[in-house]
């Protein structure tokens, strides 16, 4: 058991150490607005992960999968946020830096966090197709619990070091040239990252 959960915890980081929409987002974010707004970001990602694994629990995961049209009706909505966020990143590098309060940052944060990981298809698949996979009992609910209570807290480790990164450049990103400059980089990323999306998880 102990050598199965090993390999299990090695594959959900080298999965979460892929370029994927929450580690876009959350760089871009920390980035722009700061280690504050990324964390808080982090605990909506988290949440989604969370919500996403109750889900699979309940048998939503595989009904999905099962049915070709829903799967891609929700992959096509996530990837079209992603593009969304590509706008907003640059269109937000275009004006001065909007000034909000930590608790109104840090709820757009949240709110944006847990929206991208709720429409994030690499999620879905990783409860869909990888830890069922895991499981040595496959009607076990409790092992279902522990491997996804497992995978959040890895992914959610990975984030906030990802966070703690891209929020050291933040102080740089403050002068209006810059900030138009990083602007579109950012948004060139997220794009890069919902093509990305669009072609690696097409079923």
């Amino acid at each position: 058991m102990t050598s199965v959960l090993l390999s299990y915890v090695a594959t959900c980081i080298a999965i979460e150490l892929t370029p994927g929409p929450n580690m876009a987002y959350l760089a871009v974010l920390s980035a722009e607005r700061g280690r504050l707004a990324g964390l808080f970001a982090v605990v909506g990602v988290a949440l989604g992960l969370a919500l996403l694994a109750a889900l699979a629990a309940f048998g939503i995961g595989e009904f999905i999968g099962s049915r070709p049209w829903l799967y891609e009706s929700l992959r096509w909505a996530g990837i079209a946020y992603l593009v969304y966020l590509s706008y907003d990143a640059w269109a937000d590098a275009q004006r001065p830096v909007e000034a909000l309060d930590p608790g109104q940052l840090g709820w757009r944060s949240f709110r944006r966090g847990l929206i991208n990981n709720l429409l994030n298809p690499k999620a879905a698949l990783f409860y869909i197709t990888v830890m069922p996979s895991f499981q040595a009992t496959p009607q076990s609910q409790g092992q279902l619990v522990l491997l996804a209570a497992i995978y959040v807290a890895v992914a959610t480790a990975i984030h906030a070091g990802v966070v703690l990164l891209a929020s050291a450049v933040q102080p740089a990103l403050t002068q209006s040239g810059s900030r138009r400059v990083m602007g579109g980089v950012f948004a060139a990323l997220l794009l890069a990252v919902a093509l990305w999306v669009a072609l690696t998880t097409a079923r």
